[in-house]
């Protein structure tokens, strides 16, 4: 499977592509987006995640897209729902939801209209309860996941500190 391209009012979710390598390597090595997720990435580390992302759809059959602005065409980001191996027995056996967004877009709204066209699509796909987690520190995302449907099911306690884990039943 490859990820199909959604239309939102203001963006277009896309399967990555090689084209999209130079903006996400940026995005993912900005401290400021990195603050609540972990270290800035290396080059090396971002094109192992970069592959991993567009590696999901064949395998599992859903992933992650790339966030395009529908005005510019330019990448301002990516999400979607996968499964990652985390090791945390909260998110084993469910889709686990992620975004991220560069800092010059933040505060539009824009992640909650990705996530919530990312929630539709895998209502329709999947039909399946859908799961993420948050540093409790990041106080935009836990709003987004909000007003997406999500609700806090439990704090996870690991080498990365505490997290929240939050959940969204299928509409």
């Amino acid at each position: 499977m490859i990820a199909p391209t959604i239309t939102t009012e203001r963006l277009i979710l896309r399967g990555l592509t090689l084209a999209d390598w130079e903006d996400y390597a940026a995005l993912w090595s900005n401290p400021e987006m990195m603050r609540f997720i972990g270290e800035p990435r290396s080059r090396n580390l971002t094109w192992a995640k970069f592959t991993q992302a567009a590696g999901l759809w064949p395998l599992i059959g859903y992933g992650y897209w790339a966030f395009i602005d529908r005005a510019s065409g330019a990448f301002i980001g990516n999400g979607g729902v996968a499964r990652f191996e985390r090791g945390i027995s909260e998110l084993e056996g469910y889709p686990e939801a992620g975004w991220a967004f560069g800092p010059q877009v933040w505060g539009r709204g824009l992640a909650t209209e990705a996530v919530n066209a990312i929630l539709n699509w895998t209502d329709e796909a999947l039909k399946a309860e859908v799961r993420c987690i948050i540093s409790p520190d990041n106080l935009a995302s836990i709003r987004v996941a909000g007003k997406c449907g999500f609700e806090h099911l439990c704090d996870h306690s690991g080498e990365g500190g505490v997290l929240k884990v939050m959940r969204r039943l299928p509409g």
